[in-house]
């Protein structure tokens, strides 16, 4: 199966840095176990999302500001916590019996949380919840592909760390444009190519999968 990677675990760059194996062999020597770490990625979506959302209803451009840079902040804590989940589990051996569920049930949430608060933030809910439901889409033709005896297609274009660089990027964008004009016009362009980027995604994931599939017959 074609792809950005491949296999059972997401290829990151991120997991062969210093301060990440650092990190890791930290939370390993502590008592907190992976499923934990995975839990706390959906709090720390919650926050992003509740962030986005009530910065679009901000009384001040100071308090909308605050709010972008904690919804900012809180994103790439959820994509910490994805990162050191696996890592404590697989190199500090500490996986558990239902690790699969809570390695992927936390991602779909953070997923819904953060993109629906975004579409509530900025008025157009509609745009959230289509951004959510075809990140979710991303991930449910990838483990369809595994269930099926296949590798993971962790491929683009709108993967989970591809989606969140765009939502981080646009929410400290939208600081200068609260500051400029007050607007959301950045979140709402980033929310599109979310959206049409993960349609994309499913697709392209769709289509590796039954080329594989009748590749076996």
């Amino acid at each position: 199966m074609t792809g950005d990677g491949t296999g059972d675990r997401r290829p990151l760059a991120s997991r062969n840095t210093r301060w990440a194996q650092t990190l890791a062999r930290r939370m390993t020597a502590l008592s907190v176990t992976p499923n934990q770490i995975s839990q706390a990625s959906m709090v720390m979506a919650a926050l992003a999302g509740a962030s986005f959302w009530f910065s679009g209803a901000a009384g001040s451009t100071g308090m909308r500001v605050t709010l972008l840079i904690l919804a900012a902040l809180f994103c790439q804590l959820r994509l910490l916590c994805n990162l050191l989940d696996g890592m404590v589990a697989v190199e500090g051996g500490k996986g558990e019996a239902d690790g699969p569920f809570w390695n992927e049930f936390p991602d779909r949430v953070a997923d819904i949380l953060i993109f629906a608060g975004i579409g509530y933030g900025i008025a157009s809910p509609g745009l959230g919840w289509a951004a959510a439901v075809f990140a979710v889409l991303t991930a449910y033709v990838r483990e369809l592909g595994r269930a099926t005896g296949n590798p993971s297609d962790f491929g683009g274009p709108m993967a989970k760390q591809h989606r969140m660089a765009v939502i981080t990027g646009a929410a400290l964008l939208s600081i200068i444009e609260a500051l400029w004009s007050g607007g959301s016009w950045i979140l709402t362009i980033a929310l599109w190519i979310v959206a049409i980027g993960s349609a994309v995604t499913v697709l392209r994931r769709g289509g590796n999968l039954i080329r594989h599939l009748k590749a076996k017959r």
